[in-house]
């Protein structure tokens, strides 16, 4: 069965160029009217152009229906005006990509504060400020998809990027609890971490790996998790074709008592501790307490 986006009104951020663009392009072409957002400033969050207006053009010169905007995902006030550009044009919205990002690396040694709180801001706060900007359109309609874009970073680490992996791995986290507040009103969020050849990775990949990680090899997981039969809270990773799951996990763990209970007690249980033998993946944070509430009783 085909995956249509027929009536259904899209955002997504950073749409001017790279996996924006193409993630725009593909939405439109399965019937959806497309926000396409894009401040139009380089992989730093520097200048301005109009990228967002040329995304536009390439939808319509194609048959489809898009809106160029401007706004800044730092500014909350500006994501509820697009929101509502959105609304008054063609009567909702249902699917949002939070795809707005830049980088800014250096080891956090050299690294500025001002630096880490730009790149935290524009990444993590900025797609708290579009979802949030969505959120009570979405409760109203009973119906929301959202995608968060996390990365690998996030997920498990790289040098020199503590300020893009710290906002990553909080949008996974954010994830986590939407989705539970969402799914009383039928909206589902995801988080996708990409692996692309764009203008932000263009210096990190040797030129074969740069065209194997096309951006066009993502565009498939991002739209199968905004979808109208979509999971939700799953960790989606995507590069060049290959597609993953990824998984927050806790182990079984161990209870110490009596002298074990001491720092000495869970140095000597450490290889217990992490064993990995039977972890889970809970559903919320309660799963943690309820694993221990387990142990407890059959101590």
């Amino acid at each position: 069965m085909s995956i249509r986006f027929d009536d259904k009104v899209a955002i997504v951020t950073g749409a001017g160029g790279g996996l924006g663009r193409q993630y725009a392009l593909e939405l439109a072409r399965r019937g959806a009217k497309v926000v396409v957002n894009d401040l139009g400033g380089d992989r730093t969050g520097q200048g301005a152009s109009d990228a967002a207006l040329k995304v536009v053009e390439e939808i319509e010169a194609a048959g489809g229906q898009a809106m160029a905007n401007g706004a800044s995902v730092t500014e909350y006030d500006q994501m509820v005006e697009m929101v509502a550009r959105a609304k008054e044009k063609w009567g909702g919205v249902h699917v949002l990509i939070n795809n707005a990002g830049v980088l800014r690396d250096k080891t956090f040694a050299k690294m500025e504060p001002a630096d880490f709180a730009f790149v935290v801001n524009v990444h993590l706060l900025g797609s708290a400020n579009a979802t949030k900007a969505c959120w009570e359109t979405f409760r109203e309609q009973n119906y929301g998809r959202v995608l968060m874009t996390a990365s690998s970073t996030g997920l498990f680490g790289n040098f020199g990027q503590a300020n893009y992996g710290a906002a990553k791995l909080g949008l996974a986290g954010l994830t986590k609890t939407l989705y539970l507040e969402g799914a009383k009103n039928n909206i589902k969020v995801n988080t996708i971490a990409p692996v692309a050849g764009t203008r932000m990775t263009e210096d990190l990949f040797p030129e074969q790996a740069f065209q194997a990680f096309a951006p066009e090899k993502v565009v498939p997981a991002a739209l199968f998790l905004v979808s109208e039969d979509a999971p939700t809270n799953q960790i989606v990773g995507a590069g060049a074709g290959v597609f993953q799951a990824s998984y927050v996990t806790l182990t079984q763990g161990k209870l110490l008592t009596g002298d074990d209970l001491s720092p000495e007690g869970v140095a000597s249980h450490w290889a217990e501790i992490t064993d990995r033998t039977g972890e889970i993946v809970p559903d919320s944070g309660a799963g943690q307490s309820m694993l221990i509430g387990a142990k407890l009783q059959g101590q």
